[in-house]
């Protein structure tokens, strides 16, 4: 049975000297002597590396799901939203905590059809383009200082509000949750396996949790199990394999990312429908790392969720279902964004950036 030791350094795989190098290139060998490999995630001084992340989640609303069908029953409409977010590493420590810069290169948000049909501008996770945080990681790739993502979110967050009357706030739909679900849970797969020096056989899992993104306020989270499945050929080479499985967690972790703070309202139909009840969530998902270079290479997560709403009081007793079928995507891009092939599954249109 093959046997992987997984030891994430995020940006801080990297060697700073040819002594480091020496010593990697012998763990290495000594590992696959042994039928042991490492799976790495290795930022290299002055390299750059850039990550696309996509989104794209169908919003299927119905009215009145105990009436005979008809055909304005049941709506659907569908949000998109992509960005390329740039990772430098700015000081790295292999065995402790390192730094890396990010920056938001370009980002987009659209929305089509249905319930949304409404324009709302332009979306507020947009402002992000252009921005930078650092981060600090420590060796196993868990964020241990995220205080500038953080700052992001929430001024991304205030640009979703405009005052209505009286000073009172208005939230706007946004998808400032995906951004959320990318960025911030980038390297989830490897950063929570437990004794990660221990190593990994080919079938154990481990648990870990991920929020799942919704067009409405809400705070949803998705209990997963990861599962190691061994190694195939990837993109660029071999590539370790991390299988994933969601079921609807009871709570979602009180230190994640809130973009609004105070007392508001939201517009559009999920401003008009609530309170809200998430029943279900089913979903898989696959990860792939490259050993050889020692980075992610490409995520990919599905999951359909069940979410049951009522209809503010006036005379009428109903209770609309809303189903949400969501793609979560992330992949490396090697050297320039342009000169990749993309997904057109999750690829959003947009001439209006």
């Amino acid at each position: 049975m093959l046997l992987i030791v997984v030891v994430l350094a995020l940006a801080s795989g990297c060697k700073t000297t040819q002594d480091g190098q020496d010593k990697t290139a012998e763990v290495k060998k000594s590992a696959l002597d042994k039928s042991r490999v490492f799976l790495t995630v290795d930022f290299k001084p002055g390299q750059t590396l850039r990550y696309r992340f996509a989104s794209k989640r169908t919003v299927t609303v119905d009215w009145d799901p105990n009436a005979a069908a008809t055909t304005n029953r049941v709506q659907k409409h569908e949000e998109r939203a992509q960005m390329v977010v740039a990772y430098t590493p700015v000081e790295v420590d292999p065995y402790g905590v390192s730094t890396v810069l990010a920056t938001v290169e370009s980002i987009q948000a659209v929305r089509s059809g249905g319930v949304t049909g409404r324009t709302f501008g332009v979306d507020a996770v947009q402002s992000a383009k252009g921005k930078s945080f650092s981060f600090k990681v420590d060796a196993r790739g868990r964020i241990v200082d995220a205080n500038e993502l953080m700052d992001l979110v929430q001024e991304m967050g205030e640009k979703a509000f405009r005052e209505g009357a009286g000073g009172a706030r208005t939230k706007d739909p946004d998808m400032i949750g995906d951004f959320v679900a990318g960025v911030w849970f980038l390297w989830d797969g490897v950063a929570t396996i437990p004794l990660p020096a221990e190593g990994l056989a080919v079938g154990q899992t481990w648990p870990s949790q991920l929020p799942a993104p919704t067009p409405m306020v809400m705070r949803v989270a998705r209990d997963v199990t990861y599962r190691f499945n061994g190694i195939r050929s990837g993109p660029r080479g071999a590539a370790g394999v991390i299988e994933s499985t969601y079921k609807l967690a009871a709570t979602a972790p009180t230190d994640w990312p809130v973009p609004y703070s105070g007392r508001f309202r939201m517009s559009g139909t999920f401003g008009f429908l609530g309170p809200y009840e998430a029943l279900s969530l089913e979903g898989s998902g696959e990860e792939l790392y490259n050993i050889e270079a020692g980075r992610l290479e490409q995520r990919l997560q599905k999951y359909t969720m069940q979410v049951k709403a009522s209809l503010p009081p006036m005379g009428v007793q109903a209770h609309p279902h809303i189903t949400i079928e969501q793609t979560l995507a992330a992949e490396l891009l090697t050297p320039e964004p342009q000169t990749e092939t993309r997904n057109p599954n999750i690829e959003i249109q947009n001439k209006h950036e």
